[in-house]
């Protein structure tokens, strides 16, 4: 029996916690949680008997996480809690109290920006806090030291007063293991835009870029690129085959890959010095400003695929998110990556402060106008501990009242900045419109279709398309909120499945 489990718990069908937005994505896509599997290695390599269950990924029910906690009976439960999902999340950890007695912790982005507010809520089923980079926080808990002398915690004393104890030093990249990569299986997690199957990977943390929006820099892994020796990072990759032989794709998910030319350089002659550009594909998160003699360095190197961080179509949105990018260079550098055959995948936003009708439309023309294979839309994101969060609360333009508002009735991404000259439903609107303006132009769909060359392809590309269809069609707003959140202990105990039916967090055989 593991004294740690580090938990993924489950919300609703296809609900992701470890993408940059929580919520059932409208390509139901599943992401791997590789940051919480690094973690789980960092535990192991520490001597900690530890194990870590993706029950998010596979769907589980509540019954699952019951039968796994009385099977299991863990000392401690960790788990990676979100905005949306956060009563659930704190209704487990009442869930863990009770069937095993087990301490419970909290880790990610939402309860570092709202410990307070997340102790509250939690009424004495929480223990502990792990703000910020919480690997060896963690750690050092698990090893028995004093949490007063544990930087990085927050927790609340024997008087019901809050501490938090000083801030952590950032983690040295270089020490830390591969993720623990064996506790999960490659087909939990799908994306109509990868080669299947396939697993991330990082690089690297940390990110020098200022966006307003993103929670990653301003609440977990700080404003400074620091990455892995490419050594080790190829040294990954032949990890990642040995486990899984099949592995066709390794999606580097670093946000700033491509930000640091030494870098990249690095990774690329290492992989092709090994010779793993013939043994498998890659593709990176990029800035819209790589050079054109990077690109071909990168796709002799076996990269195949860009997804690319546009965000918007004017210039005065970018520099009101600080996303420091140039409209021009990123039209440059998307006719050099199409001209190199890389695929190119478009990530854009409406609703940026000043956004208007016109702002907008520029937007989805400018995606339009870029030679990209396919795209996202989504409205600005404005989580709690971001600087744009803070701008809009302030400014009375943000819409949720409570967490759970950040998704729709179907748990699906949701806007949640309203404007006098644009708002919430007319940015749900223009969303819509501009997806269906990219993906309905005959042009659009023959470089779809050209671009199919085998039976796993037709697969990728099926799902897509349901999934585009089922999101069009209106059937996501029509269908009935149905959560599947814990909202008591007492439930149907013929309900649940037998332990032998659920496999607890074991790989499929």
């Amino acid at each position: 029996m593991a004294q740690v489990l580090i938990l993924n718990p489950p919300y609703v069908d296809d609900f992701v916690r470890s993408a940059r937005w929580d919520a059932r994505s409208r390509g139901r896509v599943q992401r791997h949680p590789d940051y919480i599997c690094v973690a789980t290695g960092v535990q192991r390599q520490a001597g900690i008997d530890v194990r870590f269950v993706d029950a998010a990924a596979q769907n589980w029910s509540q019954g699952d996480v019951e039968s796994l906690l009385r099977h299991e009976k863990p000392e401690w439960v960790v788990m990676h809690a979100s905005t949306p999902a956060i009563a659930n999340d704190l209704a487990y950890c009442r869930i863990a109290k009770e069937i095993a007695g087990s301490k419970t912790i909290l880790v990610g982005q939402h309860v570092t920006a709202v410990p307070e507010d997340t102790f509250r809520r939690s009424e004495g089923s929480l223990d502990y806090i792990a703000i910020g980079e919480y690997d060896h926080t963690i750690r050092d808990l698990f090893l028995g030291n004093n949490p007063a002398d544990t930087p990085g915690l927050f927790y609340m004393d024997d008087f019901g007063q809050p501490v938090r104890t000083g801030p952590r030093p950032f983690i040295d990249v270089n020490e830390l293991p591969f993720p623990a990569w064996d506790f999960i299986d490659t087909a939990w997690y799908r994306d109509g835009g990868k080669l299947h199957p396939f697993i991330t990977l990082l690089s690297g943390r940390g990110c020098f870029a200022r966006c307003t929006y993103c929670r990653d820099p301003q609440l977990m892994y700080g404003h400074e690129n620091r990455y892995r020796d490419p050594e080790l990072v190829v040294d990954e990759m032949e990890y990642d085959l040995s486990l899984f032989p099949a592995l066709r794709e390794v999606m580097i998910e670093t946000d700033t890959f491509t930000a640091d030319r030494e870098h990249v350089e690095g990774v690329c002659r290492e992989i092709l010095k090994r010779g793993l550009d013939n043994k498998i594909r890659w593709s990176v998160n990029a800035r819209s400003d790589v050079k054109r003699d990077l690109l071909q360095l990168m796709k002799r190197a076996g990269c195949r695929m860009l997804m690319v961080g546009y965000e918007f179509g004017t210039q005065m949105a970018l520099d009101n998110v600080k996303k420091g990018m140039n409209l021009r260079r990123a039209k440059e550098f998307t006719e050099n990556a199409a001209d190199l055959d890389f695929t190119v995948h478009g990530c854009f936003m409406i609703g940026a402060p000043g956004e208007t009708e016109e702002t907008a439309r520029a937007t989805i023309d400018f995606a339009k106008s870029l030679p990209l294979d396919t795209i996202q839309i989504s409205g600005v994101a404005a989580y709690p501990g971001t600087e744009i969060y803070d701008w809009a609360e302030r400014e009375g333009y943000l819409v949720p009242k409570d967490w759970d508002e950040y998704l729709d009735e179907n748990h699906e991404q949701v806007t949640v900045l309203d404007y006098p000259q644009l708002p919430k439903e007319r940015i749900d609107e223009l969303i819509d419109t501009g997806l269906r303006e990219f993906y309905l132009r005959p042009k659009q769909v023959v470089r779809m279709a050209s671009a199919i060359r085998g039976v796993g392809d037709i697969k990728r590309k099926m799902h897509g398309v349901k999934s585009f269809v089922d999101y069009m069609g209106g059937n996501a707003r029509k269908r009935k909120r149905s959560h599947r959140a814990p909202a008591n202990i007492e439930h149907d105990e013929s309900a649940a499945r037998t332990e032998s039916e659920s496999n607890p967090g074991g790989k499929n055989e």
